[in-house]
């Protein structure tokens, strides 16, 4: 009787792993072949994700070595405009939707939005709280309030708080082309 329940469990969750690779259903008609790629790679990223004492890279391959702490960056917007290189930083929340976006702790009570270079790759949606180091471009930008909102939805908040949003804010961004989880 076991070996049936152990058996029934290993299939079970196998067939759960490949479902979720399953092709995105898009709304913009995007080529076929991006949706391709984000999907045959995730499934296994996120598979193989373990969050305990290994790095885990996403996008392109990176490493910690002359990370700027995200403090550093963001305390001059200004001079933040249209940085390039690594940024380290921890993350405060992560688009529950597909991983497809995630906010780092810029101090001040502040935070940067951190999105993937060109939509081709994701992170897991359950590093919250971990320590990541980025590499991309920075950049100062108005985000409009319907893009706020639709990120606040992603971010699992209420009705009550995407509705409170009502006028666009400067907000600093990253465009990450490689993401390291310390």
């Amino acid at each position: 009787m076991k070996k049936l329940v152990y058996s029934l469990l290993i299939i079970s969750g196998t067939i759960m792993m490949v479902s979720c690779g399953g092709k995105d259903k898009k709304d913009d008609n995007a080529d076929d072949m991006e949706d391709l790629t984000m999907n045959e790679g995730s499934v296994f990223q996120f598979a193989s994700y373990t969050p305990a004492d290994s790095a885990r890279t996403f996008g392109k391959k990176i490493t910690a070595d002359g990370a700027n702490n995200v403090y550093n960056v963001a305390a001059d917007k200004a001079k933040a405009n249209g940085f390039t290189g690594k940024v380290s930083g921890k993350v405060t929340s992560v688009c529950q939707a597909k991983g497809c976006w995630m906010t780092l702790d810029a101090g001040n009570g502040e935070t940067m939005m951190v999105t993937f270079k060109d939509y081709g790759f994701f992170v897991p949606k359950d590093i919250t709280g971990a320590t990541v180091v980025i590499d991309g471009k920075a950049e100062i930008r108005e985000v409009s309030v319907d893009e706020q909102r639709h990120m606040a939805a992603d971010a699992g908040k209420s009705q009550k708080e995407i509705d409170a949003i009502t006028t666009p804010k400067q907000e600093l961004r990253f465009v990450a082309d490689g993401v390291l989880i310390k």
